[in-house]
């Protein structure tokens, strides 16, 4: 058996693994778990994956361009091959090929794997994503193969000359295996056909951290555990910031107040100590390799050097991680706070899955954050959800959240689990598809 994964998340060497957090985790237990459902599989991508991940989770890659490749010809590419998988499907005959239609025809199961880009998202990375992706998808189902739409977080959809084709790959999807909820709903609205669309929990859920044994150093050097207060990590972003867009740069101090009061909230009324950190890294190319501070990191820098600047608050309290960690690590070092505050939603999953009672920072610009609100809602914690508008919100989430904290880990003991195996469900149901029940 032989599965194809590609989608939106088809990006250059390194950024799946080496950039932002979050997609690493995500990459790696969904690779784990199709090999568990699938055992004996081969697995081959347009995700472009490391040789040492190849080699250590038993995938191969194929070239990115076959999906995309940042070029004026991505297009009139995608629609030529549309043009010969519709002659296909009418008449029975391949009058033309190419490689990603080689690809598709040698493949058993075709995932699409877009995470939150499957949408208006998609524009952000790259001229006409969105709409090559679609055909993409379209020229699989033509090809007369079980495609899937796995993990993801639809929409918004915008663009009124995608929004038609888009309803129509998205009715033809075997299943629509989604990791939250809310996604649905917004489907809805929009007027897609929802019958496929089946509400799992993200897979990152399911990412193990490094052992602690393996992390004793980094623990000490970074100070993460405090010896007579409780510690709060925190991770701020640029989506959380009132004005966008997200990668603005550089910001004026004002754009922080909010920010740093919820910080002197935390120092002075909670009595406890802050750790400042990022959820994205960013690298530079081999030969000379190595993994560097991402976007996130100059943003809350700025924000314990406005802190510092305000005097409100004790500066040995507020301290900020300078350094960049891999996957393992940074999941291995959230799990360790007391309390946990974020506006990265794989560093809520990170906490979660830990029982670290958090509280998520949803969008200060731009669309309503659905995401953000279906993963709060997978483990029931729609009420630690804060409006980064509001430095009375934040304060009031963040306080609402310490006091219960003990609580909260009890809750997220008996829940995590659950929410664990709604994870695992979504690969569990793939079989079914490839039997066409």
């Amino acid at each position: 058996m032989k599965i194809l994964i590609t989608g939106q998340c088809t990006v250059h060497w390194g950024r799946m693994e080496f950039g932002n957090i979050g997609n690493y985790y995500i990459v790696e237990t969904t690779v784990r778990e199709l090999h568990r459902v699938f055992p004996g599989a081969e697995l081959v991508t347009t995700l472009q994956m490391t040789e040492e991940f190849c080699k250590r989770e038993r995938i191969s890659c194929l070239p990115m361009d076959l999906f995309y490749s940042w070029s004026d010809h991505d297009l009139a590419a995608s629609l030529k091959e549309l043009g010969i998988a519709s002659i296909h499907n009418t008449t029975g005959d391949l009058v033309s090929s190419t490689a990603y239609i080689e690809a598709v025809l040698s493949s058993d199961l075709v995932i699409d794997f877009s995470g939150e880009m499957w949408g208006d998202h998609a524009e952000l990375v790259g001229k006409n994503r969105f709409l090559v992706g679609l055909i993409k998808d379209r020229v699989a189902q033509l090809l007369n193969r079980p495609v899937v739409l796995l993990a993801g977080s639809q929409g918004p959809f915008t663009d009124q000359k995608t929004r038609e084709l888009a309803r129509q790959v998205f009715a033809a999807f075997r299943v629509v295996a989604n990791r939250e909820s809310t996604s649905a709903e917004l489907l809805r609205e929009n007027g897609f056909d929802i019958s496929r669309v089946r509400n799992f929990a993200d897979p990152a859920f399911l990412f193990d951290p490094r052992p602690e044994s393996e992390m004793m150093d980094i623990y000490d050097r970074e100070r993460i555990i405090g010896k007579n207060k409780k510690t709060v990590g925190f991770i701020l972003c640029g989506f959380n910031m009132l004005e966008g867009p997200y990668d603005k740069w550089p910001r004026s101090d004002e754009e922080y107040s909010q920010f740093a009061e919820a910080v002197e909230f935390i120092v002075n009324d909670l009595g406890a100590r802050v750790v400042l950190m990022s959820h994205q890294n960013g690298f530079e190319l081999p030969p000379n390799f190595r993994l560097i501070n991402g976007r996130d990191y100059p943003i809350v820098k700025q924000l314990q050097s406005v802190v510092f600047k305000r005097r409100k608050a004790n500066v040995d309290d507020v301290l900020c991680i300078d350094r960049p960690y891999l996957p393992w690590e940074t999941k291995a070092i959230i799990g360790k706070f007391d309390m946990f505050i974020t506006g990265r939603v794989h560093g809520f999953v990170a906490a979660v899955s830990q029982t670290v009672p958090t509280v998520l920072i949803t969008r200060g610009h731009g669309p309503v954050s659905h995401r953000n609100i279906g993963f709060a809602g997978s483990v029931g914690l729609e009420d630690y959800i804060a409006d980064p508008r509001s430095a009375e919100d934040l304060k009031e989430k963040i306080g609402k959240c310490y006091v219960s904290m003990d609580a909260l880990r009890e809750y997220l003991r008996l829940q995590v689990p659950v929410v664990q195996d709604t994870a695992r469900k979504a690969f569990d149901i793939l079989p079914e598809v490839l039997l066409g029940e």
